[in-house]
């Protein structure tokens, strides 16, 4: 129902800056709110950042308030992640996802490596 590609991973340094994109598609996308989470290694997946379907209504994981952005293009069916002054501990696969309902993500991404170097 909503089809989610990640993209903008890769090695980054420390203390620089990430963009990620997730380009959703399907019939129920303008429907749907979007998360973004991150897996990092040895650790259970958490919860970054999501944007509700208008673009208006944002929430951020209070480990990352203030260095993460989630911004919504509803005309391109896109939405970005943006995390400033990288940590280490930032290193981890990231996943968009979308559900209907608050706390709800039932449409998953492949997701997308970061890893941040020193």
């Amino acid at each position: 129902q909503v089809q989610l590609v990640e993209s903008g991973g890769g090695l980054v340094q420390a203390g620089g800056s990430l963009r990620l994109s997730c380009a959703v598609s399907g019939p129920l996308v303008s429907r749907s709110n979007i998360g973004w989470f991150r897996r990092a290694p040895g650790k259970e997946r958490e919860f970054v950042a999501s944007i509700g379907r208008s673009g208006v209504v944002t929430s951020y994981a209070t480990s990352l308030k203030g260095r993460a952005t989630i911004s919504r293009d509803n005309t391109k069916n896109t939405v970005v992640l943006e995390i400033v002054t990288l940590k280490l501990e930032d290193t981890a696969v990231y996943y968009c996802a979308a559900g209907l309902f608050t706390g709800n993500w039932p449409y998953w991404g492949q997701g997308t490596q970061v890893t941040v170097s020193s």
